[in-house]
């Protein structure tokens, strides 16, 4: 399996002719300059965490384009759809619930943050809770992508009912964790093998790097897969 990281939350998981993608914040996004085009070529599908512009990104453009199929919760499925995507290509779910993929699921489960998109009349649009998403393959590690969370004491039952070994953890502080908690969450709740930090280094008011993240990991230091931008790792 390998995982690209596109800078913020945005993900590519490739594995076993799946080209998964992950909160696909690529037009606008200061950490990436390369545009949507490359990193959603093949796309076979597209999830997202929840609503906000900055993890809903380019995901309407990429279904349009590749035929991707959308697994999201029910409130984004259909704003996506009324941008044109094809409402035969989604899959909508929500907390608890788990949905077929085709060659691996998604699990929905909860984050503590929130979720919604602006209108032309400078209104919220709501666009139901926001989630983290579990990824379960046949042959490959389980990926739990949190999504934009603070810590919580149901991340022990995630650990029990998914036992997730890849975990893509939000560290960026002021919206999410800071680097502290989100060590805290990973020695405390999960046995992760490999753990990529996100949401940090995008916009000047969440922390630049992953520094503190790294130190307070203390003896697990090294399973954190610093990369930049733009980079993969094998998993």
């Amino acid at each position: 399996m390998k995982i690209t990281w596109y800078g913020h939350s945005a993900f590519r998981i490739d594995h076993a002719g799946k080209a998964i993608m992950i909160d696909p914040f690529l037009s606008g996004n200061p950490s990436w300059d390369g545009g949507w085009e490359g990193p959603a070529e093949g796309a076979t599908h597209v999830l997202l965490t929840h609503g906000h512009d900055d993890h809903i990104g380019d995901a309407a453009d990429i279904c349009k384009a590749t035929g991707a199929m959308l697994v999201a919760n029910f409130e984004i499925c259909m704003h996506l759809v009324a941008k044109g995507v094809d409402g035969n290509k989604i899959n909508p779910g929500n907390h608890g619930g788990t949905v077929d993929c085709g060659g691996f699921t998604t699990s929905f489960v909860q984050a503590l943050h929130s979720s919604s998109t602006q209108t032309g009349e400078g209104n919220n649009l709501y666009l139901g809770n926001p989630g983290g998403l579990v990824l379960h393959f046949a042959d490959a590690p389980t990926v739990y992508h949190m999504g934009d969370t603070d810590i919580f004491s149901d991340m022990a039952l995630i650990q029990e009912l998914h036992q997730p070994q890849i975990g893509i953890v939000p560290i960026g502080d002021r919206f999410t964790m800071g680097g502290a908690v989100a060590a805290l969450a990973c020695r405390r709740f999960f046995k992760f093998e490999a753990i990529l930090p996100c949401h940090f280094g995008t916009f000047p008011i969440i922390d630049q790097t992953a520094d503190t993240f790294i130190k307070a990991m203390e003896g697990d230091g090294s399973k954190v897969k610093k990369i930049q931008p733009g980079d993969s790792v094998e998993v």
